[in-house]
């Protein structure tokens, strides 16, 4: 039983590509850590939080968050707790130190930005709807590439027990079709990492009618890591008026380093741009 329910949090079969490769070796200088750029012109005064996903680092925010700054806004890509480093330190975090992570950043745009937007990469997704859900009026929107919203089957209790017995699983990550790139995530899956995720994503999911405010939402038709469902329950229970779905149709799970990232890049700047 432990075993089935192991599987399940990412299943290893003919239609699940489990990936890995040389993990966080060989990223660019600075890549892996906190990045961070003042903006210029008309737009300086308008604050971009990028937030990856889990297992990933602020490479996979890189270049989206690199495209903004050129267009003149103040952009923040932080690295999360446990990131960015190696495996064994996501089974040391507390889910709680995530959003605190994230707050920390608002506070840090807030000193110089009058409007921030958010954007989230599948944990990151998960990550932003939960810091919006307590902090929403500092934020004027939400972008969210593949979200993740929960682990099909896999329970807190469930990640919990299984964590008991295994602390590594093989990794999913670089679930790009592009070839040759790679978001420099762990080449391991920590599972106690994986127990204070579920914790996070179902406190994250009890109050996701608490976010009303404008969202845009990219989701890949062939994404390997994560079901449409997660795009599919968020849609349905956040209480936006304004939202919007976005079929990426060329690109994996991690699209924002993908065939689709200018479409998600030029579609989240107009985003911005007319909400500011």
């Amino acid at each position: 039983m432990i075993g089935q329910h192991l599987h399940k949090i990412w299943p290893q079969n003919n239609s699940q590509r489990i990936l890995s490769d040389m993990g966080t070796e060989g990223a660019p200088l600075g890549y892996l850590d906190d990045f961070s750029a003042t903006g210029n012109g008309a737009t300086k005064e308008i604050g971009i939080l990028l937030v990856h996903g889990f297992t990933g680092s602020p490479s996979s925010m890189r270049p989206w968050a690199e495209f903004m700054h050129q267009q003149g806004y103040t952009v923040r890509v932080p690295r999360l707790p446990g990131h960015g480093t190696k495996p064994e330190d996501l089974n040391q975090v507390k889910w709680q130190e995530w959003p605190r992570k994230i707050e920390s950043e608002l506070r840090e745009l807030q000193k110089t930005c009058t409007k921030i937007y958010v954007f989230g990469l599948s944990m990151g997704g998960g990550l932003t709807l939960y810091t919006t859900q307590n902090h929403q009026e500092k934020i004027n929107g939400i972008v969210l590439v593949n979200p993740m919203i929960h682990i099909p089957l896999v329970t807190p209790t469930i990640a919990k027990i299984v964590s008991k017995i295994v602390k590594m699983r093989k990794a999913v990550g670089n679930d790009i079709k592009r070839k040759n790139v790679t978001e420099y995530a762990y080449d391991a899956n920590p599972i106690v990492g994986i127990y204070e995720l579920t914790k996070m994503l179902k406190a994250t999911r009890e109050h996701l009618n608490k976010v009303s405010i404008p969202t845009l939402l990219f989701h890949s038709t062939e994404d390997h890591v994560l079901p449409v469902s997660n795009t599919e329950i968020i849609l349905k229970g956040i209480s936006s008026k304004d939202k919007e779905r976005v079929e990426l149709t060329n690109s994996y799970h991690v699209a924002t380093l993908d065939h689709d990232m200018d479409i998600i890049f030029e579609k989240s700047l107009t985003f911005v741009q007319e909400r500011s």
